[in-house]
């Protein structure tokens, strides 16, 4: 049940759901799903790019991860990039549950789909088919399993929302688990592609980046960081992946 729940709250695919999540006994699989979710990515990426131009298939991989997860990580980046906005803290948590985007959040969301989609033609069209599969199934669980350490690290600043429920019951030993499954799932996918751990490093970094904006900004973690955290971690892994294609 731990799997399906992790399914359930990081992907818009259905699966029955429990009453309540227990996101804490789940974190454990958050990086299965990623790679999951990477593996589909990578998957139309490469089928695409066997019939279509490298772009377009890239542009059809980029969008079969978003309708797999509802567009649900990419709501939070856009919330926490209108967020900026805001004059203090108060305000800025006030704009981040106001449902509506505005020009930060549409700027953030388009620089993110582009940047990704260049990401993915770049892997597509420099390493061979199953390299880049693996490296997209490495970037995504590591990007999942990123949301696990922010939120041990970091309290809720809206505890009755998504970031208290997963805050609550968070545990150490089920980040450092989650943690340990990333790693295997990447050294796994080294046997594949040998540099495919600068993927932990740059999803690390990315992780870090939304973590230190979110206590300096917001005092804690919420929903929307965490879906901040996952698309940044994201295209910090890709990002560290392209780089080691040019040393």
């Amino acid at each position: 049940m731990s799997l399906l729940d992790a399914v359930a709250f990081l992907t818009r695919v259905p699966v029955p759901v429990r009453e309540r999540f227990d996101l804490a006994r789940a974190a454990w699989a958050f990086p299965v799903v990623g790679a999951l979710v990477g593996l589909v990515v990578g998957g139309v990426a490469v089928a695409g790019s066997l019939v279509l131009p490298p772009l377009v298939a890239s542009a059809l991989a980029v969008a079969a991860g978003v309708l797999l997860t509802g567009a649900l990580h990419l709501d939070g980046l856009a919330d926490c990039a209108d967020s900026c906005g805001g004059r203090d803290r108060e305000a800025r948590l006030r704009i981040m549950k106001d449902s509506s985007v505005g020009v930060y959040g549409v700027a953030a969301v388009v620089l993110d789909l582009l940047l990704l989609v260049a990401l993915v033609q770049a892997l597509v069209v420099a390493l061979p088919w199953a390299s880049a599969v693996v490296v997209l199934a490495g970037g995504y669980a590591v990007s999942r399993a990123a949301i696990l350490p922010v939120a041990l690290w970091l309290p809720s600043a809206r505890p009755s929302g998504t970031g208290g429920v997963l805050t609550g019951g968070l545990q150490p030993a089920g980040v450092v688990v989650a943690v340990i499954v990333a790693v295997v799932l990447v050294m796994v996918g080294a046997l594949v592609w040998t540099p495919l751990a600068v993927v932990l490093v740059g999803g690390g970094v990315g992780a870090l980046i939304v973590a230190l904006w979110a206590r300096q900004t917001l005092g804690g973690v919420t929903g929307d960081v965490f879906g901040a955290v996952v698309e940044i971690s994201l295209l910090g892994a890709l990002l560290a992946a392209a780089l080691a294609l040019r040393v």
